[in-house]
């Protein structure tokens, strides 16, 4: 457990930054923000969204808390210090829960997140941000998939920012959009081959001349089966001759929705996004479900949004956002209910199909 101890506040006094040359009609102007097509494309397959859903609000709903180490003779020990303004809303024109939503978001799509620093502090440190579309963003030096540091130049819809202004946040792994663009093609695919079905409509059934009867004309035949169809519109009962009979359609309507290939895919997808599949509904192999309202708390945390949280405390505790020494973490005691290193048991399971 850590010492509380307090610190004055910083100063209170900011100093507005200029926008460089060119770039304030770019950032702040939302006409030019738009989201990527690859995705939305992503973000139309209800697993994705469910994933991105339960990752942002888990993140962008903690608190932001500021400490110092100091070593106590046999390791380091957290002091908590009061934290800096923007800590509690970091663009004053949005909630806190908005911006880290957002920022989770990108991490998770484009394996990277942009902030813009829009005001100081007296001492030079930033104390306003305004988050960046990663739709918008191009880093003319490091292309994405794969980013192998922070970049030298970031664009905003073509116009090169003040980089000493950009906040660049950089994900554990690629965005899914990359990593997953396969996955993501044979979801949609198969969406589109459920939509077809059930856009079409299917027949019942159909009537069948019997052997030995004499044939029927193309004329004859359509002239029968819309006979057939008034009568059995307007009564359940119907009457056909020895010469006719009915066939009822004997397909499985689950087989033509492909039901087991979506679901297959949604097993897929929740493994991209790194969510556990039963919190997505998707079904599972292993014939466990989980008990207990906390562990799937703690199961979310851990599998899916801690990579996201991590990658943005880490970068926002480095030096040219707060001073030496001082470091950002989430407080997740509404995860755990209690520290996180109390949390040493995996979570326990139960039988598929068993009380819970």
């Amino acid at each position: 457990m850590g010492i509380l101890r307090r610190t004055a506040p910083p100063a209170a006094v900011t100093v507005p930054v200029k926008a460089a040359a060119g770039a304030a009609g770019q950032y702040g102007s939302f006409l030019g923000y738009s989201v990527g097509t690859a995705e939305e494309r992503a973000l139309s397959i209800p697993t994705i969204t469910r994933s991105r859903s339960m990752l942002t609000t888990m993140v962008g709903g903690l608190d932001l808390k500021q400490y110092t180490l100091a070593w106590n003779g046999e390791d380091y020990e957290k002091i908590y210090v009061e934290g800096e303004s923007w800590m509690t809303r970091p663009d004053p024109r949005v909630t806190r829960q908005f911006m880290i939503a957002q920022t989770v978001s990108d991490l998770m799509f484009y394996g990277a997140a942009c902030w813009y620093v829009l005001d100081r502090y007296s001492t030079g440190f930033p104390s306003k941000f305004q988050w960046l579309p990663m739709g918008n963003i191009t880093t003319p030096d490091n292309a994405p998939p794969q980013y192998f540091g922070n970049p030298a130049a970031v664009e905003f819809n073509g116009v090169e920012l003040d980089r000493s202004r950009v906040v660049f946040f950089l994900a554990p792994d690629q965005g899914i959009i990359y990593t997953g663009s396969r996955t993501i093609d044979i979801a949609l695919r198969l969406d589109q081959a459920a939509r077809r079905f059930a856009l079409t409509e299917v027949a019942m059934g159909y009537l069948q001349q019997t052997e030995g009867s004499e044939p029927l004309s193309g004329e004859e035949l359509a002239e029968l089966a819309s006979s057939w169809s008034n009568v059995r519109n307007k009564s359940a009962i119907g009457a056909l001759n020895a010469s006719v009979k009915y066939v009822e359609f004997s397909g499985d309507p689950q087989k033509l929705q492909l039901t087991e290939a979506r679901q297959h895919s949604a097993l897929e997808l929740s493994r991209l996004a790194g969510v556990p599949a039963y919190l997505v509904s998707a079904p599972t192999s292993s014939g466990m479900t989980y008990n207990n309202a906390q562990e799937q708390r703690v199961d979310l945390w851990i599998w899916g949004a801690k990579p996201y949280a991590t990658a943005i405390a880490e970068r926002l505790s480095m030096d040219d956002i707060l001073p030496r020494g001082r470091h950002v973490e989430f407080d997740t005691s509404d995860i755990f209910g209690k520290a996180e290193q109390e949390i040493v048991q995996e979570p326990a399971a139960v039988p598929q199909g068993a009380s819970v």
